[in-house]
């Protein structure tokens, strides 16, 4: 796998692969490399940002602007078996780098193109970062509260769902080229559309009853009651009840809450659930958190503490299952960070190598991959292709 992508839904999509055993070569560009290794907090010069989604990927720096680069990843194409970008639409044909290009140098290719609005229609050329996507996709008008503007969500969720739709889709598609008579495919990924399949019933309900969905704060349809509460030290929950069996299991916690008809079915807790949360606030106002996490437990409803990173690098059970992986790194020790997800009972458990420098593998694939010569390689250095 080839990954010429920069920042995170067209890499982070490669790096998802990588992370479960794909051979995938970094393109970056000479002297810089991918934005990503500039942007956040940074350690020695180091991007931590970058040596999280750069893991498990070998380097090799390629300047696409010269025809020779473009010549040279022509020659890597004829072997890969997938192609990530996520250049702006137009900007791979300037180039002669397109889709139609590529599938003459490897009608076997996989090519995942990435962009803000997709490949086609009258935004296609329009640039489209995370926020962006969440606005168009209808995520941003629906999260915070109805008196003030809309917030966004704490981390890059459009870019990262992007890269899952994205390393889902080339398999996919990679089984139907090995299935189906051989053929690669380009596969037109975009943000917006793919924060808008995360969006549940909003489009449907809006077609068939005119119902629009709108900020509501922590309030949601499927959880009556359901919000974050405060306990008497401060702690937040969240609590989210969503069926009659939990509702009286809740109900065995905080007896206020029983026998009353208007809260005998879903549909009617969801009519008045304003009320419903004040009730449970006030309880769970009254316990320390330590009490309220007890009863909820042995209730067995389903809640929370709403953790801060603090709390996820000492929680038991982050660390039984290793949700949290550690990275030996040449330059600045050890990195913790994500571990490979999913888990298989089948596959041998994957092992996180350290992102690798800028170029780190250059020489030793146009050696290996384009068969040039250390000569060959040189002059392409002292050029800036490489």
């Amino acid at each position: 796998m080839i990954d010429i992508g920069t920042m995170v839904a067209g890499p982070v999509a490669a790096t998802l692969l990588a992370d479960l055993g794909a051979d995938v070569i970094k393109i970056e560009q000479p002297g810089r490399g991918d934005s990503l290794r500039h942007i956040g907090p940074a350690v020695e010069g180091e991007s931590l940002w970058w040596n999280v989604e750069g893991r498990n990927k070998k380097s090799v720096t390629l300047d696409l602007h010269h025809p020779e680069g473009q010549r040279i990843l022509k020659e890597m194409l004829k072997h890969a078996d997938v192609l990530v970008e996520n250049f702006r639409p137009g900007i791979l044909a300037k180039w002669k780098l397109s889709w139609e290009h590529l599938k003459q140098v490897n009608p076997r290719l996989v090519m995942l193109s990435v962009s803000g609005y997709g490949q086609t229609g009258p935004y296609a050329n329009r640039a489209g970062y995370d926020r962006i996507a969440l606005a168009m996709g209808g995520t941003l008008n629906a999260t915070g509260y109805p008196d003030r503007a809309p917030v966004k969500l704490g981390t890059a969720m459009a870019d990262y769902s992007t890269a899952l739709f994205g390393a889902y889709g080339i398999m996919v598609a990679l089984y139907h080229r090995d299935m189906h008579g051989g053929e690669g495919q380009q596969i037109d990924l975009s943000l917006y559309e793919t924060v808008f399949r995360f969006t549940d019933v909003m489009v449907t309900a809006f077609d068939k009853m005119g119902l629009p969905r709108e900020r509501t704060g922590n309030l949601h349809f499927a959880a009556a009651p359901g919000d974050h509460f405060e306990t008497c030290d401060g702690r937040y929950i969240v609590l989210t009840v969503s069926n009659d069996r939990m509702f009286g299991r809740l109900c065995e916690a905080i007896p206020a809450l029983g026998g009353d008809e208007r809260y005998s079915t879903h549909a009617k807790r969801t009519a008045c659930v304003e009320e419903l949360n004040v009730i449970v606030a006030a309880w769970i106002k009254s316990l320390p958190v330590l009490d309220v996490c007890r009863i909820l437990g042995e209730k067995g409803l389903a809640y929370s503490l709403i953790y801060s990173i603090k709390d996820i690098v000492a929680d038991p059970h982050y660390e039984a299952r290793g949700t949290i992986a550690s990275v030996e790194h040449p330059q600045i020790g050890k990195l913790k960070m994500p571990a490979v997800q999913p888990r298989f009972s089948g596959t041998p458990s994957p092992q996180i190598k350290p992102a690798p420098a800028l170029g780190a593998d250059t020489d030793e694939i146009l050696r290996e991959l384009v068969g040039l010569s250390s000569g060959q390689i040189a002059e392409l250095r002292q050029a800036g292709t490489v």
